[in-house]
């Protein structure tokens, strides 16, 4: 767990993945069109994946990727982050982590 916890601290906004994950690769894709710049931790990438995954679970969820961690807090759930985006409340959220162009 506390692996997780510094991976998710080191960076603004950290997605923890899977390299074959079709709604981890949806949630990239959403996060680069809103201009925000992910630090992506591949989970099945990882030596330490296995560790990962289980402490990912341990946070409450049967999936444990994607999991998005904004400020070193977690987000939650793919579904948290379509719905407020649907809702047209994440890319406010998201204002101060998104790239100047």
């Amino acid at each position: 767990m506390n692996k997780v916890m510094r991976l998710a601290s080191e960076s603004r906004v950290v997605l923890f993945s899977n390299s074959s994950c079709c709604l981890c690769y949806t949630v990239k894709i959403l996060f680069e069109d809103i201009g925000v710049t992910l630090t992506v931790h591949e989970i099945d990438q990882d030596p330490e994946g296995r560790e990962i995954e289980r402490a990912l679970i341990r946070l409450g969820y049967n999936a444990p990727v994607p999991m998005i961690f904004i400020g070193g807090k977690l987000l939650r759930s793919t579904n948290e982050v379509m719905s407020l985006h649907l809702s047209g409340g994440l890319i406010p959220l998201m204002r101060p982590y998104q790239a100047l162009y």
